[in-house]
């Protein structure tokens, strides 16, 4: 046989491309029947009106449940319109962005749709941000705003020079617990200050606590605000390759049609009269700010907020009357849960859905989470930049579901995905390659950086997401390696220049780089590697610095010193990839 012949004979490599330059969506055939390709992207105008029909339609239901007590959707809406009305009041406006720095509680929520009920922009801050961190996030973003849980004060305090913070709102634990009077309320912020003293002093002259705010409210009304699509909803504050923390412009519209994807991919499948979802992960997050917040919002669901997940006997006392239908964790949450006696041990009959995002599913966890409680994770696949679902692995509750594959699952309805090759032509079928998406959820861009937009949204709209993958001849998606240096701990992004940047500025300090290494538990943990100016330098003198410029996900877990300068280009930039081969 030829050699023209023999190639003949071979299959052709499908691709995803097809012919004319379109997308091959080759993954519809795996959709489970009644999940439609496409979601009607014009259904809603704005959140507003999103939540809007959510509280008309639930206005008995339970919304969300905190400290044990549980707040309707009725009362809801009414504390949002409360706190709308106040923050009109006080001069804010459609466009302005409003800082939120809370943990789990009902003052998420209510802060969250009183901003957007008004046209201004929600920005979600980490409430374990360091002093540099949180400066950093209100500089960049303009903020003229911020409702803080009192416990972080101090946090904000150290934080606003340079800034352009003309209001505080201050809040308490236990504000929000009832309307009228307030003992349970009362007693738990007592505790908190007075007994676990978790207060540090604080001086914050001119700021207002949210019960004060929310009874001036209630006698302003809310004006209208002509709130469009295209607006912005979130400045979410995500990495890059820079290490530079960028405000990902997300619209109205990107986070509404992320919603439409998850109802046509899950909304069939929690059908029961009250679903009832766990959240154990930060509201501020934008994985659990869409699923567990805005998605179960709309399907009428009751949200039982997790204020600390790491405590998880306490979890666990919260969870022990709840017989929930729907859990969203990452993976390092789940192994958590499972290596606590009490979870073993409760009823998983009303558990339909458990979903993992954030960072990678570990096969172990999987199996050990079907073992004990009769039901399978499902893993999906987002970033930040694209609200942030991309793809989800098929839910049929009807059926059993695979224990583990490995994959990311299947473009969700509307999306389009590819695989990109290094020289800028688009992959085949199991080709690897950059995975780039587009869709009516890809951000509208990073909040004025053009630069940096450009690098990674391109002319046609097609999203770099930095991620190596492939993709199989029935759609479905797996992640093979990073392109970017980016560490990922506990389903947290950790940009290596970041802690360079930091390490760097001690004194004694010469060379430092910073990589990711496999850990069982968090995924990976950070380590540095550092040349000593000073050999005298000691670790905890490292870590000691560390804690007051990073936030505790951030600060490395492994510390090396080296006597000699660290790998490098010709050009003088250090090889990490060296690094992290043991070089």
């Amino acid at each position: 046989m030829s050699q023209a012949a023999a190639a003949a004979s071979q299959p052709v490599p499908q691709s995803i491309v097809n012919p004319d330059g379109t997308t091959n969506r080759i993954w519809l055939s795996s959709y489970v029947s009644g999940v439609s390709a496409d979601i009607d992207q014009n259904k809603y105008q704005s959140m507003n009106q999103y939540f809007d029909e959510c509280i008309a339609k639930y206005r008995d239901r339970t919304a969300f449940v905190s400290i044990g007590t549980e707040m309707s959707y009725g009362r809801l809406g009414s504390l949002v319109n409360a706190f709308a009305g106040w923050l009109q009041s006080q001069g804010v406006k459609k466009g302005d962005r409003v800082a939120i720095m809370s943990p789990n509680l009902f003052q998420y929520p209510v802060c969250l749709f009183a901003i957007l009920r008004i046209g201004a922009v929600v920005v979600n801050v980490n409430p374990l941000y360091t002093v540099r961190e949180l400066n950093h996030q209100l500089k960049d973003s303009g903020a003229e705003t911020i409702i803080v849980m009192e416990n972080f004060a101090k946090t904000v305090q150290d934080s606003l020079a340079g800034t352009k913070i003309k209001r505080i709102v201050l809040t308490q634990l236990g504000d929000l617990l009832s309307d009228g009077i307030n003992l349970k309320g009362k007693m738990l912020n007592f505790a908190v200050r007075n007994v676990q003293k978790m207060v540090p002093d604080y001086k914050l002259p001119g700021a207002t606590w949210i019960r004060d705010a929310l009874k001036a409210g209630a006698k302003v009304k809310v004006k209208p605000a002509d709130v469009q699509r295209d607006d912005l909803a979130f400045l979410q504050y995500t990495g890059g390759t820079t290490g530079v923390a960028k405000g990902a412009m997300l619209t109205h519209a990107n986070v509404l049609s992320n919603c439409q994807q998850a109802f046509a991919w899950i909304g069939t499948q929690m059908t029961g009269d009250v679903e009832t979802i766990v959240t154990p992960l930060p509201l501020y997050h934008i994985y659990s700010l869409t699923v567990n917040c805005l998605i179960f919002l709309g399907l009428g669901g009751r949200n039982v907020l997790i204020a600390n997940p790491r405590d998880t006997k306490r979890v666990m006392m919260i969870l022990k009357n709840e017989n929930f239908s729907a859990i969203s964790c990452v993976n390092t949450l789940f192994a958590s849960f499972l290596d606590d006696p009490d979870f073993q041990k409760r009823n998983f009959s009303g558990l339909k859905l458990a979903l993992a995002g954030g960072m990678a599913l570990q096969r172990a966890v999987a199996e050990r989470w079907k073992e004990v409680t009769g039901n399978s994770i499902v893993e999906g696949y987002g970033l930040t930049e694209c609200s942030p679902i991309v793809t989800m692995n098929p839910v049929d509750v009807s059926k059993p579901m695979p224990v583990f594959t490995g994959s990311i699952g299947l473009p969700a309805p509307s999306t389009e995905v590819r695989i990109r090759r290094e020289d800028g032509s688009w992959a085949n079928i199991d080709e690897p390659g950059e995975l780039c998406v587009r869709g009516p959820q890809v951000m509208k861009g990073y909040w004025q950086r053009p630069e940096e937009t450009a690098k990674v949204i391109d002319s046609e709209g097609w999203l770099a997401t930095g991620d190596v993958a492939v993709m199989d001849d029935k759609g479905f998606v797996k992640i093979v390696d990073r392109k970017k240096d980016m560490i990922l701990v506990s389903g947290f992004n950790v940009y290596p220049n970041e802690i360079e940047d930091v390490i760097a500025l001690h004194p004694d300090v010469k060379e430092v780089a910073a990589i990711g290494v496999p850990d069982p538990v968090a995924g990976e943990r950070v380590k540095v590697i550092i040349v000593p100016r000073n050999p005298g330098l000691t670790k905890e003198a490292v870590l000691e610095h560390c804690r007051k410029n990073l936030t505790g996900y951030k600060i490395p877990r492994i510390v090396e010193f080296r006597e000699t300068e660290l790998p490098k280009t010709n050009v003088g930039k250090i090889l990490r990839r060296e690094l992290r081969d043991g070089k």
